[in-house]
C-alpha cells in the first residue's frame, strides 16, 4: 500500500524496506524533470529533511523525507535518465529506499483514496 504526503511524496513499505518517490500528479505538474539530485546511501534523514532536488523545465523542487530512516539504496537510473521521474514517477521513477525507519510515521499520511481527494480539492 502507498502513503502520500500533501507535498505530493510516495512511500510504500515492502518488509524492512520504505521506497519513496514524488506522486504522478507532481510530476505531471512539474513538467519534463531534467535533473535528479538523488540523497547518498547510508545517510540519515528525520521526518521533514531535504532528500535531494528536482529540476524541470518547467520549475526546481526539493524532496523532503516523508519519514526517518536511513537510505540503503537511490536510484541511479535517474542520473542519465531524469525524464524517468516524469514518464514513471510512482515506478521505474522511484527516488530511494529507507531502511531502519519507524512505520508510525505513516500514521499522518493519506492512502491513495485520501490522496485522489486531497489532490481533487486543489
Amino acid at each position: 500500500m502507498k502513503y502520500y504526503t500533501e507535498d505530493h511524496e510516495w512511500i510504500e513499505i515492502v518488509g524492512s524496506e520504505a521506497t519513496i518517490g514524488l506522486s504522478e500528479y507532481a510530476a505531471d505538474n512539474m513538467g519534463e524533470v531534467t535533473f535528479v539530485e538523488l540523497p547518498e546511501e547510508n545517510e540519515d534523514f528525520i521526518v521533514g529533511d531535504r532528500l535531494g532536488g528536482i529540476e524541470s523545465v518547467d520549475t526546481s523542487s526539493d524532496i523532503y523525507a516523508p519519514i526517518s530512516g536511513t537510505v540503503s539504496m537511490v536510484n541511479e537510473l535517474l542520473v542519465d535518465e531524469p525524464q524517468l521521474l516524469s514518464d514513471s514517477p510512482e515506478e521505474k521513477g522511484w527516488i530511494c529506499r529507507l531502511t531502519d525507519f519507524d512505520s508510525s510515521d505513516v500514521d499522518d499520511m493519506m492512502n491513495e483514496e485520501e490522496y485522489i481527494r486531497y489532490i481533487n480539492s486543489l
